[in-house]
């Protein structure tokens, strides 16, 4: 795919005095995050860069990008901390990267809800919450580095899901400011519903400048981590702590057996042969959790206050995505598949999985929240399957991917999708197509869910979650 030239020096000119850097070392850092993890994905996008990177710092500053693009019709294409393993935010048409790391700052704090510019790092949020009594009710594994603009544009949920479910879910998203990608840019303000809309949009709705986020009550949460000798012990027993109403939890995360011994910090900690729930209780929570575990057959090998234990910082980055960057820092070769198993009778689904593809390496599942299944407690399992070697990923039957993943696959999740309510936005505010991040010119806005046309990655036109309980169900059948 031939690259584009546009008129970058005009452009630079046009924006006055906005931070803007056409140096090819800072384009080159800019233009990637961590989607490296995929073996396809690298080979996909390793020739991908911008032409120019921005860094605005006031809305004014945006305003300006935004104008001088459309004029010059350069695709503008947004990022925040980098931290995503998919390529969200990698230019694969060149043109603006806009850096909106300088774009920071909490603008409002009150019970129930937070709002910040996109640029600010999720943990400087969390901080002015929890100052106040209350906490983020789900963040990135990465909120160190993460902001909370590209979370939304690209992420889809973390610690906190297992009892809010994702992003996407209503209430998660409050409101949001975007500034559009029109003939004539505007600052819009959108609220409920229309604010979820912006949601794993990758800017192509417009340009993320603030969010607003709900709050929860701020526990000092107990980690800890539990052992059991057999795999399927330490799901039953995590699956019916997720469901149980009363224990009040930030994540549920289940390893098996030799995923722990492949994490560094956890290796002098997990006995030979057992696998893991790594997790968050609420203090009120402990004692019914620690019965529960200890009748169940389970040891707790560790528990200390949140950021206190000895793998040397919070639990919440050894979970998600997160764990297998410490995976790979102990075996570089492994990878992962992924995919979503609702149902109500998740264990058993899970059981037929494992008959079907455990050869292919441990499972980790992360438990949550969705609004599939039998009564509200319902959970959906992420499976992330940490592979052999890298190669071995292009060889995975795609009947067997099907089971895991959304579609046939065989990288991570592929990125540049943008979601139903994104489409109906779309359909709105009409952008100007060539000042976008996406070529969404050859996209059905009236479809379920429009990715690009033929793009470089693939995109998948995926259902939505709650739609894939039967698919799953009836693909184990078969």
């Amino acid at each position: 795919m031939t690259t584009p030239t546009y008129p970058i020096t005009e452009f630079m000119r046009e924006i006055g005095d906005v931070e803007v850097s056409d140096d090819p070392k800072i384009i080159r850092s800019k233009s990637h995050d961590r989607y490296g993890i995929s073996p396809l994905l690298r080979q996909m996008l390793k020739d991908k860069k911008a032409d120019v990177v921005v860094t605005p710092r006031t809305l004014d500053d945006v305003l300006s990008v935004a104008r001088a693009a459309v004029k010059y019709r350069i695709p503008i294409t947004a990022r925040g901390g980098g931290t995503a393993n998919y390529g969200q935010s990698v230019p694969l048409r060149g043109g603006i990267m806009l850096d909106m790391t300088g774009y920071t700052g909490v603008v409002s704090v009150e019970p129930g809800l937070v709002r910040a510019r996109a640029g600010t790092i999720v943990e400087e949020i969390e901080v002015a919450a929890r100052a106040t009594g209350w906490e983020l009710r789900m963040h990135p594994t990465t909120k160190l580095e993460a902001t909370i603009g590209g979370f939304i544009a690209g992420g889809s949920g973390g610690p906190g899901s297992v009892a809010y479910g994702q992003l996407e879910e209503p209430g998660n998203i409050l409101s949001a400011q975007i500034v559009t990608m029109e003939d004539e840019p505007r600052v819009l303000e959108l609220e409920g519903r229309e604010a979820s809309r912006i949601y794993h949009t990758y800017g192509a709705t417009g340009i993320i400048t603030e969010i607003g986020m709900p709050t929860a009550p701020a526990w000092d949460w107990w980690e800890t981590i539990v052992a059991f000798p057999e795999y399927m012990d330490v799901l039953r027993f995590a699956f019916d702590m997720a469901n149980a109403p009363g224990i009040v939890k930030k994540v549920m995360s289940v390893q098996e057996w030799p995923t722990p011994s492949r994490i560094a910090a956890f290796a002098p900690l997990v006995p030979e042969g057992h696998s893991i729930v790594s997790t968050m209780i609420a203090p009120q929570s402990w004692p019914e959790f620690a019965a529960a575990a200890e009748a169940r057959g389970g040891v707790i090998v560790c528990r200390s206050k949140m950021g206190e234990g000895p793998y040397g910082r919070q639990l919440t980055e050894f979970v998600f995505g997160h764990a297998l960057l410490h995976v790979r820092k102990t075996d570089p070769r492994r990878s992962l598949i992924e995919g979503f198993l609702p149902g109500p009778d998740l264990p058993s689904l899970v059981e037929k999985v494992r008959a079907r593809v455990g050869s292919y390496g441990p499972m980790r599942l992360e438990l949550i929240r969705t609004p599939e299944g039998t009564g509200a407690a319902a959970l959906a399992m992420r499976l992330r399957m940490v592979l052999e070697p890298e190669c071995e990923i292009a060889a995975i039957d795609a009947q067997t991917v099907g089971v895991l993943c959304y579609a046939p696959s065989v990288s991570p999740r592929t990125s540049h999708e943008v979601r139903s309510g994104g489409c109906g936005l779309l359909t709105r505010i009409r952008p100007v197509a060539a000042a976008l991040p996406l070529d969404i010119r050859a996209l059905d806005l009236t479809s379920v869910a429009c990715a690009e046309a033929g793009d470089v990655l693939m995109a998948l036109r995926r259902a939505p979650v709650r739609r894939l309980a039967g698919k799953a169900r009836a693909a184990l059948a078969a």
